[in-house]
């Protein structure tokens, strides 16, 4: 095997959470979906809002990776929910389903042998696939830590009389 294919299946198995990361599957499996709009004492997001962030981010880098024409959000707001309701078992589902969706389009820009990882991205100023790889698995990996601990407590929760 060749050290281009080798570094695609490191980025490849990061993407997916190995090594020292949990996966999007293990924490999205079994979440309180119901209480995923539930404020947490002294955090300033729901698990909600932490989920559909994931998902922005994550559509933007790939964009921007993919489509020169693409304009990305304005920063901060743009990558946070705009909607403050309450969403139920629906939107949830639809937003990690999106999220998968948009996580395995990455695994694929990755994974074909045409895309140079190292070129700079023309639109861009100096990114490369290689760097917005890597982006994508580090802040899910930052916000998958997040959620896991929400999803921790809001499971110890007991439900309000």
């Amino acid at each position: 095997m060749n050290q281009d294919q080798q570094l695609r299946e490191h980025l490849l198995y990061l993407l997916g959470g190995g090594g020292a990361h949990v996966d999007f599957e293990a924490v999205v499996k079994d979440f309180p979906v119901e209480k995923a709009h539930q404020k947490i004492e002294q955090l300033p997001y729901t698990a909600w809002a932490v989920l559909e962030h994931m998902r922005i981010a994550q559509f933007d880098i790939l964009e921007f990776s993919r489509n020169a024409e693409y304009v990305s959000p304005k920063w901060p707001e743009g990558y946070w929910p705009a909607d403050t309701s309450a969403p139920g078992a629906a939107e949830w589902k639809e937003s990690v389903e999106r999220f998968r969706a948009d996580l395995k389009e990455m695994k694929a820009l990755v994974a074909a042998p045409e895309t140079d990882l190292f070129a700079s991205i023309l639109h861009g100023d100096g990114q490369t696939i290689l760097r917005e790889a890597l982006l994508v698995a580090d802040h899910n990996a930052y916000h998958l830590g997040v959620l896991v601990t929400m999803k921790r407590i809001l499971a110890e929760e007991q439900p309000a009389d």
